[in-house]
């Protein structure tokens, strides 16, 4: 963690890279007379060794439907920035698109051998690293379900997400070569199998730059009671969501006042220890005991695996196991409860 709580609640580079790379899309609409100079040529790279095609190619959409899908993906996917920093988040970009940028050259190559259909250009943007973020996407966000469509079909807070990156893969004839690309390089950086993330990264300095230059521009507040890559499209999600956040302030009242409890609790017998050796009160008859509500699960009854799932996704180990208290070891709420909060 790299960044402050409320910067990464801003997610500045996401929202640059919306901005920019929509408005250069945008831009270059209007002026066609210099879209060949963002085309992603492949033989102008293998061959020519021209790198700043490579550069711009790989950046830049030429398709306004592509920078529509891509940007809408990258608005869902600010929650890693937001997990885990911009320059880590900066990172896992830089990484992707490094290692994306040699396969697309192989891919080529193997379409080109085995189906003597040659791949000489592929649609231009920086799709492969958005493609690359549903690896983390599919296993660190947890699956919650809001509704079903004819008591069928489940609607999850990740089925949309998905909705967009189909429409994405099947919008130019050779976007599946980019989708896997970035789903292998994307696995590759996420699992650190080849040691990527310990010389792909963004310098410390440059992210110090970049966070004085960035934050000024895309400053806002805390979102408050966001569900977390949700988007209503019909009443019943709107509906669910809602819920959601009413369940989620129940579990932050109770957060706060199980660590007001315990600090108290440390507070009075630091001061007066003889009060732990008071005697127990005497047992009362049964007949006049009232049933009383079931108590919070305890440290002890909590699952370790349970708690080793939130510190494997960046959460201490006292937040998750409180998160895990509150909500009555429920991982899901007790996930996007830590997301929010």
């Amino acid at each position: 963690m790299f960044e402050s709580t409320g910067v990464k609640l801003k997610a500045p580079l996401s929202k640059g890279l919306l901005l920019v790379l929509s408005g250069l899309t945008v831009m270059l609409s209007l002026l066609p007379q210099y879209q060949h100079m963002f085309e992603y040529n492949l033989q102008a790279v293998s061959h020519q060794l021209q790198v700043g095609r490579l550069l711009c190619g790989r950046l830049v959409c030429l398709d306004v439907k592509d920078s529509f899908c891509s940007g809408m993906l990258i608005y869902n996917f600010r929650i890693f920035e937001r997990r885990f920093g911009s320059r880590k988040f900066a990172s896992f970009l830089l990484g992707t698109w490094c290692v994306s940028a040699l396969l697309d050259l192989l891919l080529a190559q193997v379409v080109s051998f085995l189906f003597d259909d040659k791949v000489e250009e592929l649609p231009a943007g920086l799709l492969a690293p958005v493609f690359a973020l549903f690896v983390p996407f599919y296993s660190s966000i947890p699956r919650v379900p809001v509704t079903k469509v004819l008591g069928l079909i489940s609607i999850t807070n990740k089925t949309l997400v998905y909705i967009v990156g189909l429409q994405l893969l099947t919008s130019s004839p050779f976007m599946w070569l980019l989708a896997l690309s970035g789903l292998v390089s994307g696995g590759l950086y996420h699992s650190n199998v080849l040691w990527l993330q310990n010389f792909l990264f963004v310098p410390a300095r440059l992210c110090a730059v970049a966070h004085y230059l960035l934050e000024p521009l895309f400053s806002s507040s805390q979102p408050s009671g966001e569900a977390p890559l949700g988007m209503g499209a019909t009443l019943d999600i709107q509906r669910q969501q809602r819920m959601d956040q009413l369940d989620q302030q129940l579990l932050l009242a109770q957060f706060n006042e199980a660590r007001a409890n315990s600090r108290h609790r440390a507070q009075w017998s630091r001061l007066f220890p003889s009060l732990r050796r008071r005697r127990p009160a005497p047992p009362q008859p049964q007949s006049q005991t009232q049933p009383s509500a079931p108590p919070l699960p305890s440290d002890n009854s909590i699952a370790e695996e349970q708690v080793a799932r939130l510190v494997e996704m960046g959460f201490s180990r006292l937040d998750a196991l409180e998160a895990l208290r509150v909500s009555n070891n429920d991982i899901n709420m007790a996930t996007n409860f830590l997301l929010q909060h």
